[in-house]
């Protein structure tokens, strides 16, 4: 089964406009990019745009590539006492003399979208998540709606980022599954990802898991985006793995599309939190 991200976000951001025209809510989402990086900017205009298509309002914050920290800082200090945005996603990376850790700490908690502030991923590790990193939590969507089962099965993440690695194990581990995290200092990885019944790769390396790794029937979800003779590519070898998996993510068009779906739904949690204390 080809796990089909793209289709399935679409439904989830119909239903997501549906849900915002209904509820009355206005919800508003700010971007914050510094820099000239090609692909970050492509990505949010990509998030701008599905914005609109779910009539969650945006507005964008670009910075120079030597922007100061302090500007940096004073432009998310201004969002945050802004009572019309909801949510405020920094764009990564940011330029090498800007220290990210210091900027994602600066944002408030409540307006956290992407679920990057240690508060948030506290309340993710201890349990009970409000904010969850976008493409961890979309990950867990994607298998839900594919009704793919998680409790009990042996997990194997291959990756330790505080952006995916680290937060997929939490969730897993929250569904009740028995997680393996990898990384680059694990000894005989081949021998822990065979023993994976859903296997995560977020390495960021072309075709880093090859065939003689994926235990046949695994479900094998690829985070990785790479390059690879001009063409895009994920972790994983997927022409070699497609048949010895049960169900597998394409890259591109598997895990992307439900990270900025994901967003959007935080935005309206983002929302509806601050408007009826009731829902959290």
């Amino acid at each position: 089964m080809i796990l089909d991200g793209k289709a399935c976000s679409e439904r989830r951001l119909e239903l997501l406009r549906e849900e915002i025209d209904e509820s009355g809510l206005h919800p508003h989402l700010a971007t914050v990019i510094a820099g000239s990086d090609t692909g970050s900017q492509m990505y949010v205009r990509m998030k701008h745009r599905v914005c609109e298509q779910v009539h969650i309002g945006s507005v964008g914050i670009e910075l120079p590539a030597d922007v100061t920290l302090d500007r940096v800082l004073g432009s998310i200090r201004q969002l945050n006492e802004d009572a019309d945005i909801d949510g405020i996603l920094v764009q990564l990376p940011l330029p090498a003399h800007i220290h990210a850790d210091q900027v994602i700490r600066s944002v408030r908690t409540d307006k956290d979208v992407d679920g990057f502030h240690p508060y948030n991923l506290g309340l993710l590790l201890s349990g009970s998540p409000k904010f969850a990193p976008c493409t961890p939590k979309g990950i867990m969507t994607l298998l839900a709606e594919n009704r793919i089962g998680v409790a009990g099965k042996h997990a194997v993440v291959v990756g330790r980022s505080i952006d995916v690695g680290r937060p997929m194990a939490a969730l897993l581990t929250n569904a009740d599954a028995t997680v393996t995290v990898c990384h680059s200092k694990t000894r005989n990885l081949p021998d822990e990802t065979r023993r994976a019944d859903i296997l995560v790769s977020s390495v960021g390396k072309a075709h880093v898991i090859t065939a003689d790794m994926v235990k046949k029937g695994a479900v094998v979800i690829d985070v990785g985006i790479n390059q690879l003779k001009g063409k895009l590519v994920g972790d994983v070898d997927f022409a070699a793995v497609q048949d010895i998996a049960s169900a597998i993510t394409p890259v591109p068009g598997g895990v992307g599309p439900m990270t900025i779906a994901t967003l959007m739904e935080n935005t309206f949690l983002a929302a509806k939190l601050r408007t009826c204390d009731t829902v959290w």
